[in-house]
């Protein structure tokens, strides 16, 4: 096996910008292993990038068909991306275990505050909209929410790994330069990594944010933390374009290398399994 994988992609059934064949063509082209395609799973409001309810079957066809048109080029694996919404919507639903899917992705991308819903994953100016709209301007008192969601999610389950496990990090650190290196910050990150150490999860490194940003999701300056922790990962590109199936990967695992990772995780036969990382 290789290190040519990725677990995080959306095509445009969701928010990706092009159809799921392309982004296999893609894959099998720079020679992958394995590839997984992971729309955004719907949820029960409107938005502009969540897949509609109406063509989730569909979804689920078109990617068993690409498997096995594919099949002796690469192992192509059928995911979802799940919105953690609280206990009335989340990966662990019976409606999302018993669909037929190969891997669950969990992430949050909504905090709930009263009856709404509210998206954080925004350009930097909405999300400072909502600082003040709905947290008072407490930036703090919104990254803290965000963690305590994150693992509620975790506690509750149902996916295969955590989807950018700290990416509000960039949108704070927008709206508060210097926010993550605060004394409380690194506190509830390190809270954060032990209960996911404690609950074994497997998370993402997720390289969207790599070439526009130098960002990692997590940040690299938790690599040492998860590796500490024996924290199994999984390295994803978080894919919209068909020529970004493999962005950042190779920077990650070199730095993956750096922190003393020995391996990844892959998808091998329908199983995840520990995979050598190989000289970079």
């Amino acid at each position: 096996m290789n290190n040519r994988t990725n677990y995080h992609t959306h095509s445009s059934y969701c928010d990706g910008a092009a159809p799921i064949e392309d982004f296999v063509k893609e894959a099998v082209r720079q020679g992958f292993s394995s590839y997984g395609v992971s729309s955004h799973a719907p949820v029960p409001f409107d938005t502009c990038w969540n897949m509609k309810q109406e063509n989730l079957s569909a979804y689920v066809d078109e990617v068993y068909a690409i498997k096995k048109k594919y099949q002796p080029d690469i192992e192509v694996y059928c995911g979802l991306e799940i919105d953690y919404l609280g206990p009335e919507y989340n990966p662990a639903l019976p409606f999302f275990q018993e669909l037929p899917l190969d891997y669950r992705i969990g992430s949050v991308h909504f905090l709930k505050v009263g009856d709404k819903y509210i998206d954080i994953d925004t350009e930097p100016e909405q999300f400072k909209e909502t600082v003040f709209r709905y947290f008072g301007g407490d930036i703090r008192k919104l990254v803290e929410f965000y963690f305590e969601t994150m693992m509620r999610m975790i506690d509750t389950g149902g996916f295969d790994f955590v989807g950018h496990a700290d990416k509000v990090s960039m949108n704070a650190s927008s709206f508060l330069p210097g926010i993550t290196q605060e004394p409380w910050y690194k506190k509830r990150v390190r809270e954060y990594f032990e209960f996911i150490a404690q609950k074994k999860c497997m998370i993402e490194i997720n390289t969207k944010a790599w070439q526009s940003k130098r960002l990692f999701f997590p940040n690299r300056e938790h690599f040492g933390l998860i590796r500490t922790l024996q924290i199994p990962v999984v390295v994803n590109a978080d894919t919209h374009f068909p020529a970004l199936v493999n962005d950042g990967r190779f920077d990650a695992l070199k730095e993956m290398l750096v922190e003393g990772f020995t391996h990844v995780r892959q998808l091998s036969k329908g199983k995840w399994i520990d995979v050598e990382i190989a000289p970079l």
